[in-house]
């Protein structure tokens, strides 16, 4: 690899701006409420005046990265109500397998739709051959014409058996391989985007997690089963009318004048719901946000005691959703029954003018029943194709934000194949005249003018203040954006006309916040460089400093690192995130404070590293370490938008007190005596090593004993159901989690009782119509016309009654069963949060209750109970009803038949129940698969500048369509199995019809009994036994439902291994001492239990001092902060708070009394105010805001910002640069006045001035313990007590003088002699640690 190095380019930077990653979480504070979720913001940020600058000039502009919901036009366009398209859009993904399958399918779904008028037809021949010669007494005719007839049943079974087969396995497949093809070109046009993109529209990870599962579910849903069933249904209402005209086409005219008004009410009904599908699909989105942004940040959130908070934003996003529901079931109750009203005055005509026909013997009494079966069929079939058709409606809008996404053409296309491929590079840089303006902000100029040269060969280094620009001008170098003015070229060629994908081949980018994706430390290395062997990938991270501990690990290079590498310290992170750009071997290599994460001895030897590397390259350099900086060539000073000085180091230094770069030099090397001078002093001070060591007289308490961390079955997997796919739900503990969910809806039973009762009324109207159908083709055969004209008209009053009836109880049920299904679920959904929110730290590392999964969890969960116990409740009550007044109409009617026909009842419901138990194996664990699909989908998006940068779109592709290919195949198995099992029941159906009229003769025959008795029976029966079926070929709604209930009620029930409302537990004083201690602690991450951090670790930090944790990246310095704050507890050995255990202590009330500054300076996508308010659990008032935002040095640039405190800081806070944010942070902990302080790495971020004005603020504040975790050495100079912590223990203890003389070859003075090395160890420019305070730091 040395010879493919030499001659390359490398540019090294560090800005805090530099590519945020765009986070998209959307949490408002506790007083905000959730419709700001989808505003969009348009905040433009004022300047922020160097740290030592006192120039009157005018303050320079920020040099931020964009919001991600910036308020452009490009936002407006992505967030408005897009329209929906058109239907045929919907296919627009079909290749042609799916032409094919959708022609058999649609094939299947003709015959299985016309079988059914066929069969009526059929049915009619027969009842007037029965009739005529039942009353004629020539049974033996009657007979054999009853048996030829009922093998004609046979046939149209057998002919649905086949055809319903073809409809169900065909749609099902075609829509599964559709929907996996859409989400595919879904993703690459999400990563194809430019990163302008992001941040001129309102799109987030949430709303892309949202699309990828929920919205492509509905189109998926949309253009398989529900189309099939459209079509069947379809072919059913047209058969029905054919039927209906060649058997008598006088009354099929009659009931096509009423077909038009059918169709209005249909419309209108569909494009209701169609407006409220939309608007509830948005308000579900916002809730999932939150939930989604309060996971991500579970560490802040249970920290601040902020569980309540993000429970009352979540509960408020669901009831938004929860009111348009209510609206949803009004309007689909009223379209149902308009539908059934229309439905039903229609037949009353029909039967009216049949018999008038009859009468005048223009038809018989066959022909007419054949006329009234159709076209009761028929239109029924219309009113039952409503449902498909809401789902189109529901589709169409869904599709429209997919689609939109797959049509956006980015204004930077990476893809684009023109474009120069230079076949060598030799570095030349120049950036001439340069202006730039975020997109997201196109008033706030950020470079103005700019001209800089970076000659082939040589280093430059750029410094200046935080928000000068410095990342900005990577990101300018990396086509992330073009330059508004001016020109950047590349040896010469303009960067606009060299072919994208080319050019960033050339480069390899460390971000200031390295991006790491929820796979193996090896597939995240091959992101630098697909292909590459395992020895140049060793090769990479032992140049990286990274080999070494990768090795430790328990699967080395295949171990998993967690959800945006959570399961690795900053540091470690850091290093990958080097070795990744080394293994790519660019051109040129950007390194954006590439360092700032290491400790001292990481560093030095990543520094060595990297100067190794970039011997005989072009090198631009971003850092703040003056050892760095001296090494440059050059040192470009980057002051308000633009270059205000170029030198050398000591050319610049020449310049005195006259030039900027000597000024900020000459301010550090200030704060580095000062500290240097204060440590002297505190030498003075008697050593409080002595005390702070605890005793090793005394013994371990091992009345704790291990900690439960062992993973039970239910900790296993928060998204799966049960881990076999032949694992069915048990009936008891079926039956127990219906009724639990029953008691859960306990508030709404009265409209339960309700909407049963106007079910169980809209259920019997099918019985008591094919009653009044039958009876009136009684009447058909009577001699006496006067009868027959009173008998129909009674009839005819009766059918408009139960028109009225059918409209008002359809509303009814709808209305009710939908209020109790809304209810049900923004109960669950807020109870499973709840439940999850209470979970302790180790079940949020573990890979599957990642944040997108929990997020989509929440979302699905909820909805697939509520679609099965909710919606389809209704239906079974409806059938029960039906069954209950056919049987008692059969066995009061004909006692004998009814039995017959009830006994082969279980031919159907066997073959049916046998469809469900198959279909139990498979829903779980397609939905499992997909959440995977999903997460890796989200991360890519999250870390899009990442993928952009190493060219990674394609990769993330491949392996997001590899974790679909599980389920595609899958529903292939599934749909061959539904569709024989369904067909199997309906051959049977009509089977059990032809045994059945086969008795009924038989019974005629033979004296038992008269026609008029036995059709009435057969159809009273016939229409009961349809009823059953459709209540069975529900199973897969309920296996569903089922398996969600059960993850539900898991979820709820998990007991979480550190309780946070212990009753027992005893409070903590209002005020506490503030002595910490841990002894003897034995310490692993229940995540990687055989890798041990803490071995007998004891440690003090005495009340009202400060105590300071130093050692290598990864000893275990931030983990001491999480078992302070009990996000784990210790394997062994017990950690103290005022010598009381803290685990006899309430979780939240400990929580309480410290505060915490992370490493990642974490913000809420809310203002600034409501940020720094959210430290303080009841609210703080602006005066209390004021003052910690001025303490932690932050109200200067916050009060020059336009909106002031009102400013929006958009997701993770990304329109605020590093140390800003990292402010804000310092803030939010202050406001909370708690007495114990925790600082990890809390200044890092922070130039020399402004920590300075921290640290001074700390110590004017006093009387709280603080325990503070830093690399920078200067920073711990002052603290009472500092300790060295390495291989799991305190290797030292003491203050700083002490250590430097009772250890003057001793770890601490080996860190201290490594950092004396760059005297200047602070800030020139602010750095970011991204280090998760899951690991060890």
């Amino acid at each position: 690899m040395e010879e493919e190095i030499k001659g390359r380019v490398v540019v090294l930077g560090g800005d805090s701006s530099s590519a945020p990653e765009l986070e998209a979480f959307h949490l408002p504070s506790a007083d905000q409420p959730a419709h700001l979720l989808h505003h969009t913001h348009s905040v433009p940020q004022s300047p922020e005046p160097a740290a030592a600058t006192e120039s009157k000039s005018p303050p320079p502009p920020q040099s931020q990265p964009p919001p991600a919901g910036g308020g452009s036009d490009g936002g407006e366009a992505a967030k408005k109500a897009l329209p929906p398209v058109a239907l045929r859009q919907l296919f627009r993904f079909a290749d042609g397998v799916d032409c094919v399958l959708m022609g058999v399918g649609t094939v299947g779904a003709l015959v299985h739709g016309c079988s059914l008028p066929v069969f009526l037809r059929f049915f009619a021949d027969m009842v007037d051959s029965f009739g005529s010669h039942a009353t004629s007494s020539d049974t033996d005719t009657m007979l054999r014409l009853v048996v030829k007839y009922a093998l004609y049943f046979l046939v149209v079974g057998a002919a649905i058996w086949g055809s319903s087969w073809a409809e169900i396995s065909c749609w099902m497949w075609t829509g599964e391989r559709q929907s996996t093809r859409m989400r595919i070109r879904y993703l690459h046009a999400a990563l194809r985007q430019d990163v302008s993109f992001f941040d001129t529209s309102d799109v987030r990870t949430s709303d892309v997690i949202h699309a990828i599962n929920a919205d492509a579910v509905l189109v998926q849903d949309a253009i398989s089963e529900k189309l099939g069933n459209l079509i069947h249904y379809l072919a059913t209402f047209v058969s029905g009318f054919v039927v209906g005209f060649t058997a008598a086409w006088q009354l099929a005219l009659v009931t096509l004048a009423v077909v038009p008004l059918i169709a209005v009410i249909g419309g209108l009904s569909a494009a209701a719901l169609a407006k409220l599908s939309s608007r509830s699909q948005d308000a579900l989105s916002s809730a999932s946000g939150i939930a989604e942004q309060a996971v991500a940040q579970i560490r802040i959130v249970q920290s601040f005691v902020g569980e309540e908070r993000a429970m009352r934003a979540y509960s408020a996003a669901l009831a938004v959703a929860q009111r348009i529901g209510y609206r949803t079931g009004f309007a689909k109750g009223i379209g149902l029954g308009g539908t059934y009203f229309t439905v039903f005055c229609c037949y009353a005509l029909l039967l009216w003018y049949g018999g008038h026909l009859v009468r005048r013997a223009h038809t018989n009494g066959g022909l007419a029943i054949a006329t009234m079966f159709s076209v009761m069929i028929g239109g029924l079939a219309l009113g039952q194709s409503a449902p498909s058709m809401a789902a189109f409606a529901k589709a169409r809008v869904a599709a429209a934000k997919i689609f939109w996404m797959i049509d956006h053409k980015p204004s930077i296309d990476r893809d684009g194949e023109g474009g120069v491929e230079l076949d060598a590079v030799t570095g030349r840089l120049e950036l001439r005249d340069v202006d730039f303006s975020y997109p997201s902000r196109p008033d706030v100029p950020i470079l103005r003018g700019l001209t800089l040269s970076v000659p082939a060969g040589k280093t430059i280094a750029l410094v200046g203040s935080s928000g000068s620009g410095k990342s900005t001008v990577v990101s300018l170098i990396e086509r992330f954006y073009d330059p508004t003015g001016g020109s950047i070229t590349l040896d010469g060629h303009q960067l606009k006309d060299l072919n994208l994908r080319w050019l960033r081949r050339q480069m390899g980018l460390v971000s200031q916040e390295p991006a790491l994706f929820a796979t193996t430390i090896r597939e995240n290395l091959l992101l630098g460089r697909d292909g590459a062997t395992q020895e140049e990938i060793e090769e990479a991270a032992r140049v990286a400093n990274a080999h070494s501990f990768i090795v430790k690990l328990p699967d080395a290079y295949h171990t998993q690192v967690g959800e945006r590498g959570l399961q690795l310290s900053g540091g470690q992170k850091q290093r990958i995130a080097i070795a990744r750009a080394m293994l790519r071997n660019p051109g040129i290599l950007l390194l954006d404070e590439a360092t700032s994460a290491l400790d001292s001895e990481s560093e030095k030897l990543v520094q060595e590293a990297l100067d190794r590397f970039m011997m005989g390259r072009t090198t631009l350099v971003i850092a703040h370490r003056l050892s760095t900086i001296r090494k440059a060539d050059l040192v470009a000073v980057l002051q308000w938008g633009g270059v205000s000085e170029v030198g050398t180091h000591d050319e610049l230094m020449a310049r005195g007190e006259d030039g900027t770069y000597a000024r900020l030099i000459r301010m550090q090397e200030q704060a580095h005596e000062a500290a240097l001078v204060a440590a002297r002093r505190s030498s003075a001070r008697p050593s409080s090593a002595r005390n702070s060591v605890s005793s090793p007289i005394i013994t371990r308490n091992s009345s704790y004993g291990r900690s439960p961390f062992s993973r039970r079955l239910s900790d296993a997997d928060f998204t799966s159901l049960g881990e076999g796919l032949g694992a069915p739900l048990q009936p008891p503990l079926a039956f127990r989690s219906f009724w639990r969910l029953a008691k859960m809806n306990s508030p709404e039973w009265g409209y339960a009782l309700v909407a049963s009762l106007g079910s169980m009324v809209c259920g019997s109207f099918s019985a008591i119509f094919a009653y009044v159908l039958s009876a009136v083709l009684s009447v058909y055969y009577s001699p006496d016309g006067a009868f027959m004209d009173r008998q129909i008209a009674k009839y005819c009053y009766l059918l408009i009654g139960m028109s009225s009836a059918a409209l008002l109880f359809n509303t009814v049920q709808h209305l009710f069963w939908d209020t109790v299904g809304e209810n049900l679920t923004k109960r669950v959904r807020e109870r499973m949060f709840s439940a999850v929110l209470r979970n302790e730290m180790a079940w949020f590392d573990m890979e599957e209750n990642g944040s997108a999964r929990i997020a989509a969890r929440l979302s699905m969960d909820a909805q697939n109970v509520r679609s099965a116990i909710g919606d389809r409740i209704s239906i079974i009550v409806q059938n029960s009803a039906l069954m209950l007044v056919a049987c008692t109409a059969g066995f009061v009617l004909q006692w004998r038949l009814a039995l017959v026909l009830l006994a082969v009842f279980p031919l159907v419901v066997g073959a049916t129940v046998l469809q469900k138990m198959f279909l139990k194996g498979f829903s779980g664990d397609l939905e499992r698969a997909h959440a995977r699909a999903t997460q890796i989908a989200g991360e890519a998006v999250a870390n899009v500048r990442t993928v952009a940068a190493f060219g990674s779109e394609e990769k993330m592709a491949r392996l997001f369509e590899a974790n679909l290919a599980g389920p595609l195949r899958r529903c292939f198995w599934k749909g061959q199995i539904a569709g024989s099992g369904y067909g199997v029941a309906q051959f049977l159906l009509y089977a059990s019809y032809a045994l059945g009229l086969w008795y009924a003769a038989w019974l005629v025959k033979h004296g038992v009994s008269d026609f008029s008795r036995t059709i009435r029976v057969f159809m009273v029966l016939m229409v009961s036994a349809n009823g059953a079926a459709e209540t069975l070929t529900l199973a897969p709604d309920f296996v569903k439902g089922g398996r969600a209930m059960h993850a539900v009620f898991e979820a709820m029930d998990r007991r979480t291994e550190i309780e946070p409302d212990d009753v027992d537990a005893a409070p903590v004083p209002e005020r506490p001492r503030g002595e910490v201690e841990l002894k003897h602690v034995d310490f692993a991450y229940p995540s990687r239990p055989d890798v041990q951090v803490f071995r007998d670790l004891s440690l003090r930090a005495r009340a009202g001092r400060t105590l300071a944790l130093v050692g290598p990246s990864g000893c275990g310095k931030s983990s001491v902060l999480a078992l302070l704050q009990r996000f784990y507890d210790p394997s062994s050995g017990r950690v103290l708070l005022d010598g009381r255990d803290i685990r006899k202590f309430n979780l939240r009330a400990l929580r309480r009394a410290m505060a915490l500054v992370p490493q990642e300076p974490i913000l809420f996508a809310a203002s600034i105010h409501d940020n720094i308010a959210y430290g303080r659990e009841g609210g703080a008032t602006e005066a209390e805001v004021v003052e910690a935002a001025t303490a932690a040095n932050a109200h200067k640039f916050i009060s020059a910002l336009p909106e002031g405190y009102a400013t929006f800081v958009g997701e993770r806070g990304v329109q605020l640069s590093g140390g800003q944010r990292q402010r804000i942070a310092i803030a939010r902990a202050l406001v909370k006045q708690a007495p114990i302080l925790l600082l990890d790495e809390a200044t890092s971020a922070l130039d020399a001035e402004s920590e300075r004005t921290v640290q001074e603020a700390l110590h004017r504040s006093g009387g709280r313990t603080t325990i503070l975790v830093a690399h920078r050495l200067a920073t711990v100079r002052n603290a009472h007590t500092i300790a060295v912590i390495d291989d799991g223990k305190v290797a030292e203890q003491g203050s700083h003088s002490h250590l430097l003389n009772h250890h003057p070859d001793g770890c601490y003075a080996r860190l201290l002699h490594l950092q004396r090395l760059t005297p200047a160890a602070h800030a020139l420019a602010p750095s970011s640690s991204s280090s998760s305070t899951t690991a060890a730091s």
